[in-house]
Order: C-alpha cells, then structure tokens, then sequence
C-alpha cells in the first residue's frame, strides 16, 4: 500500500527535519521520500489541518488481562486503544491468569498478538505467580522476549527478594519495573491520606508508603548497580529522591501518569470510583509537582497505566471498588489538559519525546528512525485540537476512565506501523 502523508509538521528531535513541514510518502511500510512537496500517487492520502508526525509512541505500563480475564481487556481490544491512543508499541505488565512466569506464557502473548497493529512486548514476572516468595526464570523470559521485569500491580514487599532479583538480571543488562508501595503501612488505605480523607471519612494512604519504598529500592541499587524503573510516581518528595539518585550516578529512572497530573485528592469531593487507583491521586502540590517534572523533562517517561475493570468493580461502593482506570486513549489529550500545549514552542517536542524516544531508551528497545529507507512507525497528531471526551471514542473493552464528558487538547489522528495502519 502506498500511503502520502501531506503537509506535516515533523517532531523528532533525532531528525533533520525536526519542527519542518513536509510530505512524506511511504509504501509497503518503508518511507520512500520526505519532501517539501511530494506528487507521487497514493492509496492513502492523509490532509489536515495542523497535522504533526513523530516517531511511534510506547507506553510503558498497561494490563491487557489476557490470558484469564478477557471480560475486562483482550490483547485484541487493548491493541485498539493504545492504537486510537496514539502508541505503536506497549509494555504489557504480567498479572494475567496464569501469570506471565514462565518463557512459555511471554510466547504466547507475543505470537498472538504479531499480526495486531501494535507492537506488545511482555514485561515478565519477577517472582512465581507475581505473589513475592520466589524468583521466576527471569533468564528463560528474556530469551523468549520478554523486555523487563516486575511483579506489576503487586509490589515487590521483600527487601532480600528484590536484592536476589536486581542481582539476577545484572546478567543480561535487565531492567525492574517497581510500583512503589509499601503495603504494611495502612493497608486498608483508599485514598491520599490527608485533610480530604478525613473530610470525605475514608481511610488514607500515606505518602510515606511510597516515599519509603522508593528509598529502599534506591539503596538496593546503590549495592547491587543493577537498574530499576519506578512508574507511577505521585509524590514531590518520592521524584526529588529519585532525582538525586540519578544525579549520583545511579541507574534509576521513573515515569508518571496523566492522571497524577490532572486530578488530586481533592477530586474525589463525589467518591467518583473511577478516581480510585494505586497509588492513589495525591495532594494539589503533589500534582503540580508532577505536571513540573513532565514541562522540565525531570520525568523519564509518561506511563498511561491503562488498567481495565469491568463494570461492577467500579459502579459499587467506594469502599468495594477496584484500584484502577483506562487511560491508553486519553494519555495526550490530558497532558494538553493540564500543560501548556503550544505546537510551536518546545513543550510539544519534550512530550512527544517522552512518549516515543525516551521510554524505549529506558528499556533498550530500537527507537525508529524518521527518515528515507526506514521502516514507518509513526504517530500523527494535531496538538491543537480541543474537543470534550466521549465514551464513544473509548476503543477498550472497559469504560473505567474519569475523563468521559472532559475537555481535552490534543488529538491522536492515527498511527502506521510498518504496513499495518489505525486511524481515528
């Protein structure tokens, strides 16, 4: 297929034609020409107003539940949101039904999906059954393709089984992904524990029980100079740890969502369980701490954490309610909700890199290449546009999101991997 994309505004910072407008005309997924001008004829043409084109973006945390819970997510379905969302390639986390442990469960996720218009890459389990007691065949996940590690939404509570883990995957240069949680400090936790928990009569979460975990696991890398990857991150004092462990040398990265830097506590005035996740939403400081490290690039990446719920984990009871919500197809309208968007400043070139470049240097993956003979893996956005959220644009299977009926700014128009193409 040939496909002619005209008058796009390139955002690629690896590119000579970083922030120029061009044609770019691609068959049979290989770019063939960028051109001022390009009159060659296509099968496809795609004309916009204000269209932009970077490299594919990669989301670095998302639940497909596929094997064991389809109900919520498929790999089909989830396929199509991060499409519709904007990413060519997704970290999938292993808290499946069996868990993604062995080598033959990466294999199988990977040879379901290869014909799907996104490209999956399994994250493997750090223990059995991602239940905390015993180290998995991490080295056997590797070589099956697995790209990282990490017991997903079930934090890594031991400090000797982290250290055995970090030591383990120094041998073939591997990366732990780590939710930073410590689940003995208020368990019984729903939401930031602060003055709107004791407004609102809910048990509160302390920052303390991420802040903790996050300083623990940086002195077990400081002793073992393996890598971790903290995502989720939703504290001022647990991203100015993580800063000062980096500028000191350690191999410490993290990401942070879009919903950390659109809601706070606060906005859980209605009990809205949409808006209950892990961690949870913090204090106002706290989410402006996080939108600073997305406009600073202090932040290595933007995670979506896309978790599916079906419908009566969320219409229940605040108290009974399930952690979690959808987030692969709102990730940019909602950083252009709550930042500064101006597609002709550098704000727009710093997230672009944030969700392409940067994620797939954290974990070693190929970043593509914008330029003539390369293989097209591309996303192509207006970062302009403003429109009111509509579940009708929700491609999950789930509809757990708080950004229904919301403004957003910034819209995905498709993506093109290869030969394989979506557009919205």
């Amino acid at each position: 297929m040939k496909v002619l994309i005209r008058q796009t505004t390139i955002v690629h910072s690896a590119s000579p034609f970083n922030g120029l407008l061009k044609d770019i005309f691609i068959e049979d997924g290989i770019i063939q020409l960028i051109a001022d001008s390009i009159t060659e004829p296509a099968d496809l043409v795609i004309e916009q107003p204000n269209l932009h084109t970077s490299i594919g973006w990669m989301d670095v945390y998302s639940h497909f539940c596929d094997p064991g819970y389809e109900y919520r997510e498929t790999l089909e379905t989830g396929a199509n949101a991060a499409a519709a969302g904007g990413f060519t390639d997704v970290l999938v986390i292993p808290n499946t039904n069996p868990v993604v442990h062995t080598k033959s469960q990466v294999e199988y996720i990977i040879q379901k999906s290869n014909t799907l218009v996104v490209n999956i890459h399994p994250l493997g389990a750090v223990t059995k059954n991602a239940a905390g007691a015993e180290l998995a065949e991490m080295y056997d996940m590797r070589r099956s393709g697995a790209v990282a590690f990490t017991d997903g939404t079930n934090s890594i509570q031991s400090p000797g089984l982290l250290l055995k883990a970090l030591q383990y995957v120094l041998a073939f240069d591997g990366t732990i992904v780590q939710v930073a949680d410590d689940k003995s400090i208020q368990p019984q936790g729903l939401m930031n524990e602060g003055i709107i928990s004791t407004q609102l009569g809910l048990p509160g979460k302390p920052a303390i029980a991420e802040e903790l975990m996050i300083a623990r696991d940086i002195e077990l890398v400081k002793y073992t100079h393996s890598k971790i990857h903290f995502t989720g991150i939703s504290t001022k004092k647990g991203m100015e740890l993580i800063r000062e462990a980096k500028s000191s040398g350690l191999q410490v990265s993290f990401s942070v969502t879009p919903y950390h830097a659109v809601f706070c506590d606060e906005d859980l005035a209605d009990y809205n369980t949409n808006l209950k996740v892990n961690p949870p939403l913090r204090t106002r400081e706290d989410m402006m701490a996080v939108r600073l490290a997305i406009l600073r690039g202090e932040a290595d990446a933007i995670a979506s954490h896309h978790i599916p719920r079906n419908y009566d984990s969320k219409v229940c009871e605040f108290e009974y309610a399930k952690n979690g919500m959808t987030g692969l197809e709102t990730v940019f309208g909602a950083i252009g909700n709550c930042l500064p968007l101006n597609e002709q400043g550098w704000t727009v070139e710093k997230i672009i890199t944030l969700l392409s470049e940067a994620p797939r240097k954290i974990f070693n993956i190929a970043v593509p290449e914008l330029k003539v003979g390369a293989t097209a893996v591309l996303t192509l956005f207006n970062p302009a546009t403003e429109y009111i959220f509509d579940e009708k644009m929700i491609a999950s299977k789930s509809k757990n999101t708080p950004f229904t009926g919301m403004p957003l700014k910034g819209k995905v128009i498709g993506i093109i991997n290869g030969n394989k193409t979506h557009f919205n």
